[in-house]
């Protein structure tokens, strides 16, 4: 597989033919050209109005990823709020904070920051998720930052002969590698037969916006399926990179009570682990999505 020449691309923040209309509810201020805002004047412990949630859910699908600042949820106001965008999983494998639906991530002198590779949360589920919410509790006093990157710009930045390469082709993805690495040989068979290793597509179109993204990571993804395995290999490494594009990237700097919010179809995260042995602690409630296609 012949390597990509960098160069610059033309950026689409939307799709073909949609524009960008006023937001009335809230202020946005952008991070990115297409990717990340961070929307101002709007409290989400209040009740959210249908014509709120309605410019959200634009917001989400035109930034793919939407901050705010002080937003000192509970537990229940974290689930509640993430509820109103569709069912939320249980987690199998990470542990909760004050509800099952509401995992909780603390890292600090006992357990470094291990989430610093590019991915996609849960695309090892047969139906993987919508978006999730994360919340801030505890930050360290610098470091800790995350980056998500625009899937659709990573797609789209690819040569044509390679998005023609990867259009109709699948790939797996699979837990095993990642949650499983510390489990018994026992535990990991039991839990690879409720959750079976899946596949979908390498370039999956979003259901909401009809845009083609790359949907495979480093994480998760483990092979294509049916090419040779090092001309998989090669071609996953290259997908790979295209999530490390700066310019398809922005950065979050995390505040006590900030609360990120992101599209998991369309983006890809990384959790910068240059903070320790200082704490860090977050909780996140993920929204079950579609089956990708």
């Amino acid at each position: 597989m012949p390597k990509l020449i960098a160069g610059p691309i033309r950026l689409h923040r939307l799709a073909a033919g949609v524009d960008s209309e006023p937001y009335r509810r809230f202020s946005v201020t952008p991070l990115s050209p297409t990717i990340g805002a961070v929307l101002g004047d709007i409290d989400l412990r209040a009740a959210i109005d249908d014509e709120t949630m309605a410019e959200l859910r634009r917001a989400l699908l035109e930034w793919k990823v939407i901050f705010f600042r002080d937003q000192h949820l509970t537990g229940p106001q974290h689930r509640d709020f993430a509820s109103r965008w569709g069912e939320l999983e249980v987690h199998p494998f990470l542990p909760q904070g004050e509800t099952p639906e509401v995992v909780r991530f603390a890292k600090g002198v006992d357990e470094k920051g291990y989430e610093n590779m590019w991915h996609s949360d849960v695309s090892w589920r047969e139906v993987p998720s919508l978006g999730s919410v994360l919340r801030a509790v505890e930050v360290p006093p610098f470091g800790g930052d995350t980056l998500w990157c625009d899937m659709y710009s990573a797609y789209e930045g690819l040569p044509t002969r390679v998005r023609d390469r990867i259009d109709g082709l699948t790939a797996v993805h699979d837990f095993s590698t990642s949650f499983g690495a510390l489990m018994t040989p026992d535990d990991l068979a039991a839990m690879q037969e409720r959750y079976p290793a899946v596949e979908h597509p390498v370039a999956r179109t979003h259901p909401d916006t009809g845009r083609k993204l790359l949907y495979v990571n480093s994480i998760f993804t483990t092979h294509i399926v049916g090419i040779d395995r090092d001309e998989s290999d090669d071609l996953l490494e290259l997908l790979y990179a295209q999530s490390r594009v700066p310019e398809y990237q922005c950065r979050f700097h995390w505040e006590a009570g900030s609360v990120a919010f992101w599209d998991n179809r369309s983006t890809q995260h990384y959790a910068c682990s240059d903070y320790y042995p200082d704490v860090r602690v977050m909780e996140r409630a993920t929204i079950i999505g579609d089956r990708p296609a």
